[in-house]
């Protein structure tokens, strides 16, 4: 178990289990909905199976963040098609929006960190939505920069982002 408790308001954070797929799907689409106010694309694709995918892949990760049982946050990443060993692609990063401003963002982001120096990882790529400026701030005071190596093309809804995963202590 990767746990984040530093102090009693620090959540759990651990790896997901295929049981919790549905519990993760709700929270992914309550958190997307946020930023798309016309309404999430692919609101009628099967989330619970994606979710299932996601957290039975041999060569990805999905983390939880839990408080009192309840799931509070979600985070994914694997290397990218395409990609050296070296750089790791967060694919989705939720909190639950009742949760937001609490922490659970900050210390589901330090887990994801800790697998990736622990796997070797020297780089981390995301995209985000350009609507969505909460998550960007988020991620700028995390450390992520625009990456510019992928600069958006016009008419991309996203904005790709990159971030040096600092090296262990040894």
């Amino acid at each position: 178990m990767i746990s984040s408790r530093d102090d009693a308001a620090a959540p759990e954070i651990r790896a997901a289990l295929p049981a919790e797929t549905g519990a993760i799907a709700e929270l992914h689409l309550r958190a997307r909905s946020t930023y798309y106010p016309d309404g999430v694309p692919q609101a009628d694709f099967d989330w619970v199976e994606a979710w299932r995918g996601s957290v039975e892949r041999p060569d990805g990760r999905v983390l939880c963040a839990l408080r009192d049982g309840r799931l509070v946050g979600i985070a994914s990443f694997r290397t990218p098609d395409g990609a050296g060993a070296d750089t790791v692609k967060l694919f989705q990063f939720h909190v639950d929006p009742d949760r937001w401003r609490g922490g659970v963002g900050t210390a589901l982001h330090a887990a994801c960190v800790g697998e990736w120096r622990a796997e070797g990882r020297r780089t981390a790529v995301l995209d985000v939505h350009v609507d969505n400026r909460r998550a960007q701030g988020f991620y700028a005071r995390q450390g992520w920069v625009p990456d510019p190596e992928n600069p958006p093309a016009e008419g991309d809804h996203h904005l790709f982002l990159r971030y040096a995963v600092p090296p262990g202590r040894e």
